[in-house]
């Protein structure tokens, strides 16, 4: 076609110099650009053609230059685009085939009509479709729109994209979008049934696709449920079996430990040593320094001063070198407790009769407070080790605070326990099971009330106790699963308002009609009025830092249980424990015996005096072996601590004994005690009165020839220990005079726990005397502080505690009141 345009051109110029036929040339262009569409024109050709249209009118062009100017390699001759060509009109989706424009359009596109009517069937539907008034089609971009269709779409065009090719496509696509116009269209009525009824399908299916989801996992969840069940059912079955069989193991070796304990105890013999605190876990997570704690009894090596004695103890953490050279030495009787040079303490460990073993567990669970047992109970290497120790010789076990998983340790080695049962310790070694025992003993004990769980109940009980006994100042609040102070709280009812009043009446009625039942009720009517207030604004916690307000101190006291005690109604009140062993095969025997010293909390122990100097050895005794008697009726045996408070009545001016407390498992002042036995070489006889001054007469000294009076500490801190290791400290010590002498039994031993926070330590002091003894560990106690502290640097300790000279020799005057 372009070929035929040239030569009509061409014919119309002669051989000579004539001017180009200008609009001829245009129609063969627009004809040529309409058939013909290079793509990537090249700008220089497009400038060409557009800066030389006016030249070449006025040149002269030869047939064979004008068809070379035409022929040039990838030439598009290109109409600009503000320049519409043939266009024609669609009304309501139909095409006018008469119409002039329509006519000049398919005339001029004669050739590619085919895929022209493809795209303008696709367009006339979709006008119909929308029912579109009028749509004005641009000719050009409709061919150029059938030229890309063919050259690649691999689907059928979209209706946004067909009407690319309108004039008034802003129009049209406005009106297509408009929601629901499709349905004004051609078969409208018919696509919105369809889009109703594909949209309820779809909603229906959906909805029950969700159902059968949800019934999906609620099945996948109840069958992962019964299964965790079961198989939680099927651990606990053969956990209880288990426990079953270990119980039933340590039964029958108890028997066999009571039938053969006089034999056991005169022969050679291997103790397990393993002071573990098998407290409750909420109880451990509290306690700071939980490993250390349990290795306060450390002390318990030294029951090889029975040469038929060998002992494996259990250690809760690593033990440095110095440590272990400074017991090796102190059990060796070397006489080097002082830090000097141990060369030679090599020879004497291979003759020693101890060994000290770690749980590696110890090392996987640094921070889970778990009691030693249950370390050793996942400690295969050590469980190993104990067995091959123990291998063909007559051993047994020493627990601390009885655990389940004393009886696994037990069972895995094959060895009896010295203890009771867990259970019965559990019940027993607790305030209101100390206060059940005392009743079967029938000792005297403080007026009170045990198993009290609600608040009414500690109302009621406090209002029948205070009406009961009007002289008692001071009621202790005792809970039921913890030990030492901290777990005690108190108030004086001095500040009750109608105590005076009660007082009054008490005094002109009498003891006689006090006891009347009319009396009784309006001063207890009287009390429970006043005393939710008394309490909320009076009561105190003993130690603050574990309480700091009732209201804490209380919802713990509820929650767990407790005792209600009255505090002795006297001024001097001298607090005392005795150590006692009931033995398998059914006697009592008293191990220790001594005085209890407080720290700053009043009703925190921190040591003891030893022996005690309170109550008449005869009736201490008696005491003490009613209530063993009564803890062996209730399947208690080994190591019990009973706690007793005495005082002078001030009506009667006689003394008075309350058994106050009973703690099932080995004390730290036995663990003590058998120290100060190991250092003196010496025995403890609990049942023989000890004198209160060394300056005995003649007639006496007979009774007494080798009488000592020791102070012991088991729970000394001083926050500035830490910056001196254990040498260093013990070198420091000796240079200010503080050490024991091995001739004449007298001086100073320490005790140490751990080797990373140094912080605490254990202190005996051996004097001949009683004051001698307080005020050499008093001084003692100063010079450590003065040597470790500076005025600016004091740190946190309980050393200051028996700092006063005064103090304790007020202590001491008591005392002498008591016996005398």
């Amino acid at each position: 076609q372009l070929k035929c345009s040239i030569e009509k051109v061409s014919a119309n110029v002669s051989d000579r110099a004539t001017t180009l036929d200008v609009q001829a040339l245009d129609n063969a262009i627009c004809r040529a650009h309409s058939s013909i569409r290079v793509r990537n024109l090249h700008a220089d050709y497009k400038h060409l053609y557009l800066s030389n249209r006016q030249t070449c009118c006025e040149q002269t062009l030869s047939p064979f230059n004008l068809f070379s100017f035409f022929s040039l390699q990838n030439l598009i001759i290109e109409v600009p685009e503000n320049i519409t060509k043939y266009p024609f009109t669609i009304t309501k989706g139909q095409i006018d085939p008469t119409a002039a424009d329509f006519c000049h359009f398919k005339q001029s596109f004669t050739l590619c009509w085919g895929s022209v009517l493809d795209a303008l069937q696709a367009l006339t539907k979709v006008l119909r479709d929308f029912a579109v008034p009028l749509a004005k089609v641009s000719g050009e971009r409709l061919v150029d729109f059938c030229h890309s269709w063919g050259a690649g779409w691999r689907k059928a065009p979209s209706a946004i994209t067909l009407l690319s090719v309108l004039e008034n496509r802003e129009e049209v696509s406005d009106l297509v979008s408009r929601p629901g116009q499709r349905y004004k269209g051609e078969g409208g009525v018919e696509a919105a049934a369809i889009l109703i009824q594909s949209c309820w399908r779809r909603y229906s299916a959906k909805t029950a696709y969700r159902r059968l989801c949800r019934c999906n996992r609620a099945a996948r969840t109840i069958a992962a449920s019964w299964w965790r069940h079961a198989q939680r059912c099927r651990v606990k079955k053969a956990l209880q079996a288990r426990r079953f069989r270990q119980l039933e193991n340590h039964r029958r070796r108890a028997q066999h430990l009571a039938a053969n304990w006089k034999h056991i105890q005169s022969s050679k013999r291997t103790i397990i040593h393993i002071p573990s605190l098998g407290f409750s876990q909420s109880q451990r997570l509290k306690l700071r320094s939980y490993d250390i704690l349990q290795n306060t009894q450390i002390s318990r090596l030294c029951d090889v001063r029975d040469e038929n004695v060998e002992v494996i103890y259990v250690c809760s953490l690593h033990l440095g070198e110095d440590i272990l050279q400074y017991y090796s030495s102190l059990l060796s009787c070397d006489g080097a407790t002082d830090g000097a040079d141990t060369r030679n303490t090599q020879a004497s460990l291979c003759k020693r009769r101890f060994i000290i073993l770690t749980p590696e567990a110890v090392d996987y669970f640094p921070t889970h407070n778990m009691c030693l047992s249950t370390l050793l109970k996942y400690s295969p290497r050590t469980l190993k080790r104990i067995k091959h120790l123990i291998q063909g010789k007559q051993a047994y076990m020493v627990g601390g605070v009885s655990h389940m998983d004393d009886l696994a340790v037990a069972d895995e080695l094959d060895v009896p326990i010295l203890g009771p049962e867990p259970a019965v310790s559990q019940l027993y070694n607790t305030k209101s099971g100390g206060r059940r025992i005392f009743a079967v003993a029938e000792v005297d004990v403080p007026p009170g009330q045990a198993d009290i769980y609600s608040l009414n109940q500690l109302h009621e009980t406090l209002a029948e106790l205070m009406t009961q006994n009007i002289n008692m100042q001071r009621w202790l609040f005792k809970m039921n699963l913890q030990h030492g102070g901290r777990v005690t709280a108190y108030c004086d009812v001095c500040h009750l308002g109608c105590y005076k009043w009660a007082l009054q009446r008490y005094h002109r009625y009498g003891p006689d009609l006090w006891g009347s039942e009319w009396i009784q009720e309006t001063v207890l009517l009287r009390y429970l009025d006043e005393i939710p207030e008394w309490l909320a604004h009076y009561a105190q916690p003993a130690k603050t830092s574990s309480y700091p307000s009732w209201s804490c101190f209380l919802k713990t006291f509820l929650r767990q249980g407790g005792v209600v005690e009255a505090y002795p109604p006297s001024e001097s009140v001298t607090y005392l424990t005795v150590d006692m062993l009931l033995e398998p095969g059914g006697e009592v025997t008293m191990l220790s015996c001594g005085d209890q010293l407080h720290g700053s909390c009043q009703l925190e122990v921190i040591g003891s005096t030893v022996p005690q100097t309170s109550v008449h050895p005869d009736a201490l005794h008696s005491i003490c072996v009613r209530v063993g008697r009564a803890c062996l009726q209730h399947l208690i045996v080994g190591y019990v601590s009973v706690g007793l408070a005495t005082y002078m009545d001030n009506h009667t001016k006689e003394q008075k004994v309350w058994v106050i407390d009973l703690a099932v498992g080995y004390s730290d002042q036995l663990a003590m005690t058998q120290m100060l036995l190991m250092v003196t070489g010496g025995s403890l006889n609990c049942l023989r009165p000890a004198p209160f001054s060394s300056h005995r007469s003649e007639k006496r000294q007979h009774f007494y020839p080798l009488n000592c009076f020791a102070v012991i500490g088991s729970h000394l801190f001083h926050s500035n220990l830490s910056m001196l290791y254990h040498n260093t400290f013990l070198k420091t010590c000796k240079l200010h005079g503080i050490g024991f002498n091995k001739k004449q039994k007298q001086g100073t031993v320490f005790a140490f726990y751990d080797r990373s926070e140094r912080r605490s330590i254990g202190m005996i002091t051996v004097s001949e005397d009683l004051q001698g003894a307080l005020v050499t560990f008093a001084q003692n106690l100063s010079v450590i502080h003065q040597q470790i502290s500076s005025s600016k640097m004091q740190g946190e300790t309980n050393f200051k505690v028996t700092d006063d000279l005064r103090t304790l020799f007020a202590f001491l005057e008591g005392k002498k009141k008591i016996m005398h």
